[in-house]
């Protein structure tokens, strides 16, 4: 898959399906001029409290943006709707 501007991070309840959308959170993230750790862009949200570094695979590695943060590790990803 290509490269987008934009996504949507589902986060899935722990025990709950992304099938149901009330089981889901979804935030949309834009793509930065940084790069993360693995050399993929990173993509965060109009508060840029919420970070992820996403591949060319739709791979997605949820980055902290500040201290005492635990990055969730349940995430999908999907290009946001141009």
């Amino acid at each position: 898959m290509g490269r987008f501007d934009r996504y949507e991070l589902v986060f899935v309840h722990p025990g709950t399906s992304a099938a149901v959308p009330e089981a889901a959170d979804v935030v949309e993230v834009h793509r930065t001029d940084r790069s993360g750790p693995g050399g993929h862009p990173v993509y965060a949200d109009d508060t840029g409290i919420v970070l992820a570094e996403i591949s060319d695979r739709d791979e997605v590695r949820m980055l902290a943006s500040g201290g005492h943060q635990d990055p969730a590790a349940a995430v999908q990803v999907r290009p946001a709707d141009a």
